[in-house]
């Protein structure tokens, strides 16, 4: 075993992203593991107003053994194939090979990242699971102003659905806690992965 997995997870607009590059370390973005557009078993949501759109934010929507598989393989041999997933597109547009080099810790990220706790446990690779959060209104405007700058869905989508998520936060913290992640502000994230990495970050 050359490395271990740092998971953190959180509501979509958080702040994951941003403290993965604050840390330094190397990272695999959980969201690639999306599944394409047209996969039949993708589960669907009505937004205010009826219209229905693919549920996203669903772990179904995930594929969450192939993310495991590959921070497995990133944790034994320092390298791993990673898809490059676009969600304005729905789908996989590519791979890319994740190298950490001699690192000791590898972040994996992402809205479903809580989902691999237990078998990143099971597989002796989970070093910690932290689930990042702000003020749901703070969380709902990143998440929104983001959304809007990649383009990633039309505007009257983004603005429902981060509606719909500002809302379910409170559960969406709960169920990242009752998997095994702690919550906490990503200043303290930041600060908890410094003293677990021995301030190498």
């Amino acid at each position: 075993m050359t490395a271990q997995v740092i998971v953190l997870a959180g509501p979509s607009g958080s702040g994951k992203s941003r403290l993965c590059r604050r840390l330094g370390l190397p990272f695999v973005n959980l969201d690639d593991f999306y599944k394409d557009g047209d996969d039949p078993g993708l589960p669907h949501l009505s937004l205010p107003g009826g219209e229905v759109i693919v549920d996203w934010d669903d772990p179904a929507s995930w594929l969450c053994e192939e993310a495991a598989d590959a921070l497995e393989t990133l944790c034994r041999t320092g390298a791993a194939d990673v898809p490059v997933y676009e969600i304005a597109r729905n789908g996989r547009t590519g791979h890319r090979t994740v190298d950490i080099g001699d690192a000791l810790y590898v972040v994996a990220e992402g809205i479903f990242a809580q989902e691999v706790v237990a078998s990143c446990r099971g597989r002796g690779i989970l070093a910690a699971a932290i689930c990042v959060r702000n003020h749901p209104m703070l969380t709902f405007w990143r998440r929104l102003t983001r959304d809007l700058r990649e383009r990633r869905k039309p505007p009257h989508v983004l603005v429902r659905r981060g509606w719909l998520l500002m809302r379910q936060e409170p559960r969406i913290v709960a169920h990242a806690v009752a998997l095994g992640c702690d919550p906490m502000t990503p200043d303290e994230a930041y600060d908890r992965v410094r003293v677990l990495t021995g301030a190498r970050v």
